[in-house]
């Protein structure tokens, strides 16, 4: 390996232990409460190293961010990569969500705390667009899966950007009853309640008959 290369592994070795460093701190103290000086510190480099890496604090959470959504992203296209019926595709979707936020839990929670709080506040236009085209590009996946059963005939004419955004909203909010495991949702499962959302959803846009299909392996 030339030098450049060993170089460019370094800074990236680098990097991605400022990003660790990084999503630590926020869930630990927030946004407002984390300093470069608390990110410097604890990644071991001077604050001047740290701008040679990041131009800001907004950025590299923004990096953050994209860096959750592109594991979401890759997540998500594997799900339908092998299926071609758009009710199971729905399911592997979902399903995907359901595996990201429960194996990438510190990716989740940092989306999620960004969902929770005005990034208007923290971001430039610029930055939030980085992001949102990151989101978007997830989002556009479920809809073309809706758009493709309304060609076939599995599902009912429903704008499919819009019910797309339904069901994101509908299974990101049942993830976050797992905060409500010893209480509301006690003596419940909620992977069942997960399964049943989705299927309600199915069952809502499927044409005359079609609700009725119980979930099966896609061949």
């Amino acid at each position: 390996m030339g030098s450049k290369e060993r170089r460019e592994r370094e800074k990236e070795q680098r990097k991605n232990q400022i990003l660790d460093v990084a999503r630590e701190l926020l869930l630990e103290k927030g946004l407002r409460a984390t300093s470069i000086n608390q990110i410097a510190k604890r990644s071991e480099l001077s604050v001047g190293a740290f701008y040679f890496y990041y131009r800001s604090k907004e950025e590299l959470y923004v990096a953050l961010q994209r860096e959750g959504l592109d594991l979401l992203y890759g997540l998500t296209t594997a799900a339908i990569r092998r299926k071609r019926n758009p009710k199971t595709k729905i399911r592997g979707i979902a399903q995907a969500y359901l595996t990201f936020a429960e194996e990438h839990r510190s990716y989740f929670d940092i989306i999620n705390f960004f969902l929770n709080t005005s990034s208007e506040i923290f971001f430039s236009e610029q930055l939030k667009e980085q992001v949102d085209e990151h989101g978007n590009r997830i989002v556009d996946i479920l809809a073309n899966v809706i758009a493709d059963g309304i060609r076939s005939g599995d599902f009912r004419p429903v704008p499919p950007k819009r019910y797309a955004l339904i069901l994101w909203a509908t299974i990101h909010g049942v993830t976050q009853l797992r905060k409500l495991r010893h209480t509301i949702l006690r003596g419940e499962d909620l992977h069942t309640i997960y399964a049943d959302a989705v299927e309600l959803f199915i069952d809502a846009i499927g044409t005359a008959g079609a609700g009725q299909e119980a979930p099966t392996p896609d061949t």
